[in-house]
């Protein structure tokens, strides 16, 4: 490979602060998420600098001639956390932040679907939020055998948006993803492997090797032939676009509405939550 770029040359990413980037050879760069995300039991928490982070990336890789192919994973004790209770309480609570992070949710599931780079994911301990979004819609995901896959949105209150519709009924079939999601079941990542929601499963010791092969694998591939490979294959999931527009509106609806508050509340106190009836859905 022959670009002009320094091998250690992070300038295009300069700004980012949630998330910590490093070149490999062959043109793999390895993003993490880490940083001022971090919260007190050593994860990545989607507070508004990650979440947003999160949703620029893939904009910055497209347009990186270094970069051939990343590969994204969590710092500390898993992948990613749900998104901070802070955040969510502001979306609850002011149109403002809503509209915001509407936004950026939004883009984090199209930027990634998008990016014409291949995005390698290696998942290990607990990956939930928006992590997970790029984690699963990844072109290659891979799980250590006993993370813990989580789609957290109905245990908080509000509809399986973010990525949810567009990919778990294409990875896994509309049994399981019903199941998983209006559950909130958490599903190892073995199962995830056997159901077909990952690529692939590996001891969690393994993980970060078996992640950087593939990278390696595919950067030393003919980027055009994967490319657009990629693109053609991804047509699926835009033509799911509709159904993910509808998802991620009925979720956002969901953060006006009274059951966010009991979510919230249940998660602070360690409890279960206790929602009202929802008679008025009828």
């Amino acid at each position: 490979m022959t670009d002009t770029t320094p091998p250690d040359d992070l300038t295009p990413y300069a700004h980012y602060r949630s998330l910590r980037l490093r070149r490999h050879p062959h043109g793999v760069l390895e993003v993490v998420m880490s940083g001022a995300g971090m919260n007190k039991s050593g994860l990545a928490a989607a507070d508004e600098h990650m979440h947003r982070e999160l949703a620029e990336i893939w904009r910055d890789i497209d347009r990186d001639p270094a970069t051939r192919v990343a590969v994204i994973r969590g710092e500390g004790k898993g992948f990613s956390a749900g998104g901070d209770l802070g955040l969510v309480e502001q979306m609850a609570d002011r149109f403002d932040v809503r509209s915001r992070v509407w936004r950026e949710a939004r883009d984090l599931v199209y930027n990634v679907i998008n990016c014409s780079k291949p995005i390698v994911s290696a998942m290990h301990g607990p990956a939930v939020g928006a992590g997970l979004v790029a984690g699963l819609l990844a072109d290659v995901s891979i799980a250590a055998n006993d993370a813990r896959i989580i789609d957290g949105h109905t245990r908080l209150g509000v509809a399986a948006g973010d990525h949810a519709a567009i990919v778990w009924p294409l990875l896994c079939g509309m049994a399981k993803a019903k199941y998983y999601l209006l559950l909130c079941e958490a599903v190892s990542g073995a199962e995830a492997e056997r159901i077909g929601l990952v690529s692939l499963a590996v001891d969690e010791a393994d993980l970060l090797p078996k992640a950087f092969e593939v990278a390696t694998r595919l950067a030393q591939g003919s980027q055009s032939a994967i490319r657009w490979t990629k693109y053609a294959l991804n047509n699926w999931l835009r033509m799911a676009g509709p159904t993910f527009d509808t998802s991620l509106a009925l979720e956002f609806m969901g953060f006006s509405g009274p059951d966010v508050h009991e979510g919230i509340r249940s998660l602070r106190e360690r409890r279960a939550p206790d929602f009202p009836g929802g008679d008025e859905l009828s």
